[in-house]
């Protein structure tokens, strides 16, 4: 999440208008140079995903200060509040819900694994630090590791929500902060890597894929049916459906959170939050569209156009990572590092136990860490069909992050003997 800064920026480039050319001209010129203009290019790529370029990049422009990722409004409101919802409305009006429903019962273990491996993994960091270096765990150290808790079980808004319950002190908030960007980016870079070997990873651990597979090849065959040449009428219907949608959602959601911040146990689930509720507003949407005529508008590239978005969002995400700031704290860093290693092992471990592929395995863990600002972006770069599912993921977490990273936080709470 973007830390709001008390200063002026120091970048280069100070103009959001200017910041959206850099990122949009970007995204081209890696793209251009994925499709293997040069036989220097082709190879390069065959072993560095353009999706990891796409975060890279805008974080190499942060850290040298040619742009301020915090500074501007390109992430929120633009990619996060208005790109985002509008990525899920075109990638779920082409749902194919029955093939979700079919992934079975193994995705929802390997995700509550995730969920369990964030729980575990705040207990072992903690207690290896008070082992071998007190001083990284001392104080209230505990509070800001409960709100990254909830960060990492649901998202933003249950972070923020941990902030307040436990009262976490702005600057260790903030320190944290840094520490949940840089984790986050560490585990979806290293996602994105996997999503393009995915299939070789699969065929050495003897995973069961029949379920993707056969999701795959419906949606292919649908597209091989109705595909099409899209006319500007068809464009112009996308973009409206999509942005009418994102509007809707918006209209209602700031209502809706406003009526249940009415009660306490609403925030318990973050419906409090104006943003889950354009989150599930615009996945609800979409659903409903899929099964009206409007599912249609996949023929003439609807996820297409989605997936743009999503890449957008990518760059956006990207731009807040500052390399330097890994260096500051480094005690946090490491309980950073300790929990998402913890994390990783048990959930690889739950996969390998039932024989998930590695899908499971990328949109179980950044369901949990990424939420649904992230969780579509891992699916999608498994398959386009396949974004749906980290949505409903993402949501889920939503829903139980608050309530588990406060148990978490009773938890450290007694571990810090406080």
């Amino acid at each position: 999440m973007a830390i709001e800064s008390p200063v002026p920026s120091a970048a280069l480039i100070t103009s959001d208008i200017v910041l959206f050319g850099l990122l949009a001209a970007t995204l081209g010129v890696i793209f251009w140079l994925a499709s293997g203009p040069t036989p220097f290019w082709k190879k390069f790529f065959a072993w560095v995903p353009a999706l990891l370029l796409c975060y890279f990049v805008p974080a190499f422009y942060n850290t040298v200060g040619l742009i301020d990722g915090e500074t501007n409004s390109l992430y929120n409101p633009i990619a996060s509040r208005v790109l985002l919802p509008a990525a899920l409305v075109l990638l779920t009006l082409s749902i194919d819900l029955k093939g979700i429903i079919r992934l079975g019962p193994k995705l929802v273990f390997v995700y509550v694994a995730g969920t369990l491996g964030i729980v575990l993994g705040a207990i072992v960091s903690f207690q290896l630090l008070e082992w071998v270096w007190p001083a990284a765990v001392a104080g209230d150290t505990w509070k800001g590791m409960a709100a990254l808790a909830g960060s990492w079980i649901g998202g933003g808004a249950n972070m923020v929500a941990m902030r307040e319950v436990y009262e976490v002190d702005a600057t260790l908030f903030g320190q944290f902060a840094v520490v949940d960007v840089a984790m986050a980016s560490a585990l979806m870079a290293t996602l994105l890597f996997i999503a393009n070997r995915s299939a070789q990873i699969d065929a050495r651990s003897g995973a069961d894929t029949r379920a993707i597979d056969e999701m795959k090849a419906r949606i292919a065959a649908f597209d091989a049916q109705n595909a099409r040449i899209p006319t500007l009428t068809d464009l112009m219907v996308i973009v409206a459906v999509a942005f009418g949608l994102v509007g809707l959602a918006h209209a209602i959601s700031n209502p809706l959170a406003a009526w249940f911040a009415r009660y306490d146990w609403a925030a318990r689930f973050s419906l409090d939050s104006a943003f889950v509720w354009v989150v599930l507003t615009s996945t609800l949407a979409g659903l409903l569209l899929s099964f009206t005529r409007a599912r249609r508008l996949e023929s003439a590239g609807a996820s297409k156009i989605g997936t743009v978005f999503l890449y957008f969002l990518i760059a956006c995400i990207g731009m807040q990572m500052d390399f330097m700031k890994l260096a500051d704290r480094p005690e946090l860093l490491a309980i950073g590092v300790i929990w998402m290693s913890v994390h990783v092992l048990v959930i690889w471990g739950a996969a390998r136990l039932v024989r998930a592929p590695m899908f499971y395995v990328g949109v179980g863990s950044m369901g949990n860490v990424g939420a649904a600002a992230s969780a579509p972006v891992i699916a999608a770069a498994f398959h386009p069909s396949l974004a749906p599912v980290g949505v409903l993921l993402g949501t889920v977490g939503y829903a139980t992050g608050t309530v588990v990273a406060y148990f978490v936080g009773q938890i450290l709470r007694l571990m810090a003997g406080q």
